[in-house]
């Protein structure tokens, strides 16, 4: 595996599609497919009728005939459901884990890297979140059985997944601990072994290099030291970047529009980075002109950048999201917020201030609470020792009932509902709503105004390759 200069950030629930991973690999540069649910996303988008029949096309070419055909008699649509219609809901992460879970998560992530890698010989990457943890032993099986090259993962401490994806790789069962409140770290884990899951001897998959994205060089270097098996890279995300950060590091202090203070402690420590002879490529920030040349500059591989590529033309943001953002940045109107409260996980959390989303405080507050997709639930065991499930972002006498603390839920809203909406995909509710999309985005987005070219009202990944890598020297 070669290394890059670029790599394309995996954004959001779709944002970072097979489309936008495709483009940019065949530009030269690492494409990267998100791996949030992406089960959830290949069931909404068969009910809307797969109208260019790329996500059949795919699942006939899934190596479980059967899994492929069960999906699409239950999720496929011939012509799309109509608008007011509800989307069949997906089954919710839970343990043990189900064998429909299961089946929808491995098909869902086989078929987003085999569509991203489809037409060229580049390697394709995917992108996890390590807080959702019940479906990732079988989504980086369908992503492996796809030939996905490089596994990046943040938003926690992945140690245990390096060694999930050396037996993955062999053929072999992985037991992969889950965070329980109340229970001990080995308490409960997911279980998945592909033999089982194929009903027959699994076949020999190439391993992924695993590339965890980090805040600080100590947390790289417990990574490295204590990590159940090889990390080959490491991504150094600034508090700049979209999405979940990490918070700040010793007490939080909020400025005055309430975001999280990050000071000296938060830089980069260059000198510990290069310590760790790993390639390491820079995020957070990495769109503004110039920043891939301070990059290499410093001893890194090169720069991860998401905001830029998340309004090109390839990207899961719909045409219209794409050209009122573009027209707010024109404006010098956008603006980007560091929210310490909205995601459930804990972690600060950027939004795009926009009217009619989840960060138009109006808009929270008309919604009607609810938890039905459950990828940022909390595992917890209850007074008698029976695991439950709990969201701050569900209604505030629910998650006290099953003890959590009620001044939790304040502020907090539905990013699973919120990202999935974002790309097209949000539910349509009882009383005839859809759920709002929430935009999240990096600090930089002011600079992606500059891979429009002249006279255009858009720009391709094409143009962002080259506006980046034209800033480095050859």
């Amino acid at each position: 595996m070669r290394e890059f200069r670029i790599i394309q950030g995996g954004m959001g629930v779709g944002v970072s599609g097979w489309r936008l991973a495709r483009a940019v690999a065949q530009a030269g540069q690492l494409g990267v497919v998100s791996g949030t649910a992406l089960g959830l996303v290949l069931a909404r988008r068969l009910q809307l009728g797969d109208p260019d029949g790329e996500l059949r096309h795919a699942l006939s070419q899934f190596p479980f005939r059967e899994i492929a055909a069960r999906l699409l008699e239950r999720y496929y649509i011939p012509g799309g459901k109509s608008p007011d219609q509800p989307f069949r809901s997906a089954p919710m992460p839970s343990l043990p884990t189900r064998r429909a879970f299961e089946e929808l998560s491995v098909a869902g992530n086989f078929v987003e890297v085999f569509l991203a890698r489809r037409g060229h010989d580049h390697p394709v990457g995917i992108n996890y979140l390590e807080k959702i943890q019940v479906p990732t032993v079988a989504a980086l099986f369908g992503a492996m059985l796809a030939g996905v090259g490089v596994v990046i993962m943040g938003a926690g401490i992945p140690r245990a997944i390096p060694g999930a994806l050396d037996r993955l790789a062999a053929g072999e069962a992985v037991r992969l601990p889950v965070a329980v409140r109340g229970a001990g770290p080995d308490d409960f884990a997911t279980h998945f072994d592909p033999a089982e899951f194929c009903g027959a001897r699994p076949p020999q998959l190439q391993r992924p290099w695993f590339v965890p994205i980090v805040s600080s060089a100590t947390l790289a270097n417990v990574l490295v030291r204590k990590a159940s098996g090889r990390i080959d890279g490491l991504v150094v995300e600034a508090p700049t970047a979209g999405g979940h950060n990490a918070p700040p590091r010793g007490a939080v202090r909020l400025n005055d529009d309430g975001e999280p203070i990050y000071g000296p402690r938060d830089a980069v420590n260059f000198d510990a980075f290069r310590a760790l002879e790993l390639p390491f490529w820079l995020a957070g920030g990495q769109g503004a002109a110039g920043q891939l040349g301070v990059a290499l500059e410093a001893g890194a591989a090169g720069i991860q950048v998401g905001t830029a590529f998340a309004y090109c033309e390839e990207s899961g943001f719909p045409d219209d999201l794409k050209r009122r953002v573009l027209a707010q940045v024109r404006q010098g109107g956008a603006r980007v917020r560091t929210d310490p409260r909205a995601s459930p996980t804990g972690f600060p959390f950027k939004v795009l201030e926009l009217d009619g989303t989840l960060s138009d405080p109006r808009v929270p507050e008309q919604r009607s609470r609810t938890c039905d997709l459950g990828y940022l639930r909390h595992a917890y065991v209850d007074a008698d020792g029976a695991l439950g499930w709990r969201c701050p972002a569900e209604p505030a006498p629910d998650y006290a009932r099953k003890g959590g603390d009620p001044d939790d839920t304040a502020g907090r809203v539905c990013v699973c509902n919120g990202l999935s909406a974002t790309v097209g995909l949000g539910q349509v509710r009882r009383d005839g709503t859809v759920e709002a999309a929430l935009v999240t985005c990096g600090d930089d987005l002011a600079a992606i105004d500059r891979f429009v070219p002249p006279g255009a009202s858009s720009y391709t990944a094409q143009h962002v390759v080259d506006g980046l890598l034209a800033d480095a020297p050859a």
